[in-house]
């Protein structure tokens, strides 16, 4: 009897609900269904706790950061300040330039022979008058020698015409001779005078020729590259020359300016006055001589609407170099006890330019400004601002008119936010 009540309590628990009994496999599947039930229970359960905790937080920061972008706003911008200046202010002209030696010379020989010396090297400075090279004299010597011979024979026979017309004239006085042989000694001694004047020239040419064979630098410069070697002939007035001599010092260079800048430059050169010029690098950085202003040109260039000016410079370091591209600054004149400002504090609006003005409660007002000439760290300013009014530099992009404004010496005010983290922490330590 006990062995039949457990066999049929071990039915009952292998029956389902309904009293059907199950089978080994539909009782895994029961199993692994309510598993995944938990599962899926857990997670829904986790999912909801964190969305509540999210959402919670999330709104409370959200009015946060809106509490403090409004903060923010009110919080004072840091600038940079600088005060109206008296100053003196250049006229400043300013122009691309091209270096042009002040003479190049393609020394040419006068007259033809061949090479017997060069008396140079490539790229040697000479002097004016300084021998360069040599043509063989012999030929010219002979024919100086040949002139002179002539001279010399021409004033004998003249000494004997005037002798000889000195005796006719003796004669003719005491009625010895006919006044027609007379005339014609007279005119044999006028005649051997012109031979003379002939023979004279002759010798000078002779001369010259004789000179011309030493072949000189016409300037003071600098030699290029050898075109002709000793043995050569070369022909009076060869297209190629000896050699080819630069003048580097002084030197020149050429640049062009707007029309509009010709007046006052102009003005200035027919007043007397000595304009400086500036020679700098490509950079603008280094400078690499001083000189003076020397002329304009006699026309503008309708096609840039520029005129060509030239200023000369000493060029005493050879830092100017034929042809080379530099930038030239002329001071055309300076302008005394004018109010400046650096250029970083005018401003650009609708009403045309003006400045942020410093009150003495640390905000800022608009002030319209009209500026004239500017160099590289100042700008005038012709009206509406004082000597000793504090500007804005730096951060003018951020003011609006009456914004309040921190200079970067000043210590930082203490927020409401700090007060409060104060609040919390003594909150914290009593609880």
């Amino acid at each position: 009897m006990a062995t039949d009540g457990v066999s049929d309590q071990n039915e009952l628990m292998e029956a389902d609900g309904h009293g059907r009994r199950l089978s080994p496999r539909a009782k895994s599947l029961s199993w692994i269904a309510g598993i995944i039930g938990l599962i899926l229970l857990v997670g829904f359960a986790y999912f909801l706790s964190h969305k509540g905790s999210a959402t919670g937080p999330k709104s409370g920061a959200g009015r946060g950061g809106g509490s403090r972008g409004a903060g923010g706003m009110n919080q004072p911008t840091t600038v940079g300040t600088a005060k109206a200046v008296s100053a003196d202010l250049p006229i400043l002209v300013e122009a691309l330039g091209t270096v042009t030696p002040a003479a190049t010379v393609t020394v040419r020989p006068q007259v033809s022979g061949t090479i017997t010396q060069i008396l140079y090297t490539e790229g040697q400075l000479v002097k004016r008058g300084q021998a360069i090279a040599i043509i063989d004299p012999r030929p010219y010597s002979a024919v100086l020698l040949q002139a002179q011979g002539a001279l010399i024979r021409d004033r004998a026979q003249l000494e004997n015409a005037r002798v000889q017309l000195q005796r006719y004239d003796t004669l003719l006085k005491q009625d010895s001779i006919a006044r027609q042989d007379r005339d014609t000694q007279a005119a044999l001694v006028h005649q051997l005078q012109g031979t003379i004047v002939l023979d004279q020239g002759a010798v000078q040419q002779a001369q010259i020729n004789v000179g011309f064979t030493k072949i000189v630098s016409p300037v003071t410069g600098r030699v290029g590259l050898r075109v002709i070697d000793v043995g050569n002939y070369i022909a009076a007035g060869d297209a190629n020359g000896v050699a080819v001599v630069t003048t580097l010092q002084p030197i020149d260079v050429e640049f062009a300016v707007p029309q509009q800048k010709a007046p006052s430059i102009q003005k200035r050169i027919a007043q007397g006055a000595t304009i400086a010029a500036i020679a700098l690098d490509s950079t603008r950085t280094q400078q690499l001589d001083s000189g003076r202003f020397s002329t304009l040109d006699n026309r503008v260039d309708p096609t840039t609407g520029t005129i060509k000016g030239k200023a000369r410079f000493a060029n005493a370091g050879n830092q100017l170099y034929p042809s080379q591209f530099v930038n030239v600054r002329l001071t055309v004149d300076t302008i005394s006890n004018v109010v400046t400002v650096p250029p970083s504090a005018v401003r650009s609006g609708p009403d045309g330019s003006f400045v942020w003005l410093l009150k003495g409660d640390r905000s800022v007002t608009e002030r319209k400004v009209t500026t004239g000439i500017s160099d590289n760290d100042k700008m005038q300013i012709t009206n509406g601002l004082a000597i000793g009014e504090t500007i804005i530099t730096d951060g003018g992009d951020r003011l609006t008119e009456g914004a309040k404004v921190t200079l970067p010496g000043d210590k930082p005010a203490t927020g409401a936010g700090g007060a409060g983290k104060g609040k919390h922490r003594r909150a914290a330590q009593g609880g």
